[in-house]
């Protein structure tokens, strides 16, 4: 017989921390004070959190606080995914994934385009008559013609189901280069603590336990849009990291993830968004374990973003 789900009470902590770490911290972000106090919460004893007040919070004392992504991340944002690119080493790789995802989204939205009518051309209508354009005109409108064509190339034409994150300032690309599949759900999901999953029969728990599985019973967990991670190799296959939120089955971890190929994520994430379809392989362990350890290790470590 399974154990009994241990109550997760940080939504009441929540309410109680978030305002005092916010008056030690007033520069931060909404998401990364909320990490200060889940820290706070997981360095309590097992005995101290049971004291702790449970059930869910009655006012949400920090949805109204900005953070540095929400231009990207915030339930305001129409795309429910977003694509992080953490490699800068191969642009040319990248402009082919990203080409990619243009034509998968255009397989998605043509059969939409082309019920809507045309807008009538009225370039020939009746309008003040104008002098024949000169040879320096014809110059001058080539002149133009390139440079417009020259930014537009620089420009990355927009996804409708992905934001991306692909900064231009050097240092803002240092801060993502290579970054783990838990970095990324910090900087841009919420961090709860719930629950950890039952533990089936004839299984105990897992010993150290780690909060990305389970710590005393209770696993942390992220919400928001569903992440998906451009690394180095990226680069090599075309594929990216797709990241899960919270652990599904006893023993998988929060922030676990399994490779996608570049052609295959757009329709991946409109079941996913829909909810016509959910990645648990059924039940068994198939997540990528290389970076599930590397998830782990830096949970047992201090928060840092």
């Amino acid at each position: 017989m399974s154990s009994s789900p241990i109550q997760s009470n940080f939504a009441q902590f929540l309410v109680a921390t978030y305002s005092p770490v916010k008056q030690q911290h007033p520069t931060e972000g909404r998401r990364r004070l909320a990490l200060r106090v889940a820290d706070q919460f997981w360095s309590l004893s097992p005995e101290n959190r049971a004291l702790l007040p449970t059930g869910p919070s009655s006012i949400d004392v920090f949805a109204l606080d900005s953070d540095p992504f929400d231009d990207i991340s915030s339930p305001e944002v129409a795309a429910p995914g977003i694509i992080v690119r953490t490699d800068y080493t191969n642009e040319e790789a990248w402009r082919t994934f990203y080409a990619t995802l243009i034509e998968a989204e255009k397989d998605f939205t043509e059969s939409d385009d082309a019920n809507v009518e045309p807008t009538p051309d009225t370039s020939a209508q009746a309008g003040p008559s104008t002098s024949a354009p000169t040879h320096e005109d014809a110059e001058m409108a080539d002149a133009n013609a390139e440079a417009e064509e020259e930014e537009e190339d620089d420009e990355e034409e927009p996804l409708v189901f992905f934001s991306v994150l692909n900064p231009e300032d050097p240092a803002k690309r240092q801060r993502i280069t290579g970054i783990s599949n838990l970095t990324a759900l910090r900087l841009l999901s919420d961090v709860s603590i719930r629950s950890a999953p039952p533990v089936p029969q004839g299984e105990k728990r897992i010993k150290p336990g780690n909060r990305l599985v389970d710590l005393d019973g209770l696993q942390e967990v992220y919400e928001g849009k569903t992440l998906w991670i451009y690394d180095a190799k990226s680069n090599s296959d075309q594929s990216v990291r797709l990241v899960n939120q919270k652990g599904d089955t006893y023993g998988t971890a929060s922030g676990d993830s399994w490779r996608a190929r570049g052609s295959h994520i757009t329709e991946l994430q409109v079941n996913l968004a829909s909810g016509a379809m959910k990645i648990d392989f059924g039940g068994l362990d198939r997540w990528d374990y290389p970076e599930r350890k590397r998830n782990l290790e830096e949970a047992a470590q201090p928060t840092l973003l």
